[in-house]
């Protein structure tokens, strides 16, 4: 075999080695919770009603906001103890319609106030530690702009959140009030099922750090202040607290049974504007804290888990060098005759696709579980498209790794069909995701006609997963 050959067959199996290191990650946290899944956390018996300030933080959502302040003023929580702040940064009509809907839901008794700033510095942090100031409540659930909490909300996690001292918050799980919209809302669905249902559990219930996810979840004041509050300084302001308030002693519960309903991304470019603040703010996040964590007293295992958890998103650039790579290695073994490759890389391969296909599917047995098999044929296009979002997550990595900016996009959200969308802008993106699907297609051409069938899954699923991200990207837009 030729030396440049053999640079790109080693490169080849090196990254995909390095992948399969993640896909190991997802099948250990696959064992954790089916070990823990019945290990549910058990509330306190403090029954006392305290003060809630109920925090929405809002920019530009008029679709939206009159349905959670709506779902928010009907919490089953006593009036007098009972405050909603609308902390709204808007620009448009949103503040005439969140003032509307506060004067109705006062004239009702429910103390409702919208909340402005003078600026918008710090953006969703900023909002919600400005709102701390004059906030009354000690306890301060939080909800962003597509959710309609459910009535209980407050019932079920305060009787946590009062069993000790030491526990600063309580996050929910998330639900999806538009999964059945799109092929894309079916997919996202089944990522946070994954992110939530398996994720979560699995950290929560082994003593491992695991974090607020910036909405539906419920905190203590003395937790937040303690931690340093609110910061601006990374683009997940939510995962920078957790993490700061559990490396300083407090513990966090996880609610799996209870769900808060939300709304999915509905369009390709939203699903691609949120993934990437999300990869992005991780990334900074782990910049920020990767040493403290470090240097903290925390038992070695929590330390590499939240290590492992801030450092996830750098398989996106492995993944893309593997796109690159993939057509090339593929071309290398049929010139050189070198089948026996396969008995490299194959084993690799099932264990980053196995593992992940395995971790998907035990979330969807947890989430649905009268329903599930029918769900099942999602998961190679979850896969699929995790691959097609390489090339928007990779950028995300690299500002995330290299800049500071924090600027803070909001995800563009539907709630009535009837409103009218917020516009949004294209970027350069969906044109090296279609060149990436082009290189794919030619190099499933080129197996096809030579017979390398052992290939033909791994490149299908490739092209398919660019080649849809890139031309929905540029329909929608």
């Amino acid at each position: 075999m030729p030396y440049p050959t053999q640079l790109i067959v080693i490169a080849y199996l090196g990254i995909l080695g390095l992948l399969s290191l993640y896909g190991c990650h997802r099948l250990y946290i696959t064992i954790v919770y089916w070990r823990l899944r019945k290990e549910a956390p058990q509330p306190g018996s403090d029954c006392s009603l305290p003060m809630v300030t109920v925090q929405l933080p809002v920019f530009n959502e008029r679709n939206v906001i009159e349905r959670l302040i709506d779902a928010t003023a009907a919490l089953d929580w006593p009036a007098e103890q009972l405050e909603i702040q609308v902390l709204d940064d808007s620009t448009d009509d949103t503040t005439e319609v969140a003032q509307a809907a506060a004067a109705r839901w006062q004239a009702a008794g429910i103390d409702v106030k919208v909340v402005r700033r003078g600026d918008r510095i710090g953006f969703k942090a900023g909002a919600l530690q400005a709102g701390m100031k004059t906030a009354r409540g000690e306890y301060l659930a939080v909800f962003d702009a597509d959710f309609i909490p459910p009535a209980n909300f407050l019932r079920v996690t305060m009787p946590h959140l009062l069993r000790s001292a030491r526990i600063g918050m309580v996050q929910t799980r998330w639900g999806h009030l538009n999964e059945e919209h799109s092929l894309l809302t079916r997919l996202s669905a089944v990522l946070l099922d994954g992110h939530f249902v398996l994720e979560h559990t699995a950290r929560h219930r082994s003593g491992k750090f695991f974090n607020f996810n910036g909405t539906a979840g419920i905190w203590k004041r003395a937790c937040i202040e303690d931690a340093g509050g609110w910061q601006h300084d990374t683009l997940t302001e939510d995962l920078d607290l957790s993490y700061r308030a559990q490396l300083a002693g407090w513990q966090f519960v996880f609610l799996r049974d209870l769900i808060s309903p939300a709304e999915l991304p509905a369009d390709m470019r939203a699903f691609k504007i949120q993934q990437h603040r999300w990869a992005k703010g991780t990334v900074q996040t782990a910049r920020k804290l990767a040493g403290p964590i470090l240097s903290s007293d925390q038992p070695a295992r929590v330390k590499a888990e939240a290590l492992v958890h801030l450092s996830s998103n750098f398989a996106y650039p492995l993944v893309l060098l593997l796109a690159a790579l993939m057509p090339l290695a593929v071309l290398a073994r049929g010139r050189s005759g070198v089948t026996e490759a396969l008995l490299l890389d194959l084993p690799a391969f099932v264990l980053a696709t196995l593992s992940v296909g395995t971790f998907y599917a035990m979330a969807e047995r947890e989430a649905d579980p009268a329903g599930w098999r029918t769900r099942l044929w999602r998961i190679p296009l979850v896969m699929s498209l995790g691959i097609g979002m390489a090339v928007n997550q990779t950028r995300a990595v690299f500002e995330g790794l290299l800049g500071s900016d924090v600027t803070f996009v909001r995800t563009p959200k539907v709630g009535s069909t009837s409103l009218r969308r917020y516009r949004q802008k294209l970027d350069w993106t969906p044109i090296i995701e279609l060149a990436f699907a082009a290189y794919f297609v030619v190099g499933v051409g080129w197996i096809i006609d030579q017979h390398y069938w052992a290939s033909l899954p791994f490149m299908a699923l490739f092209g398919a997963g660019f080649g849809y991200v890139g031309l929905m990207s540029l329909r929608e837009a």
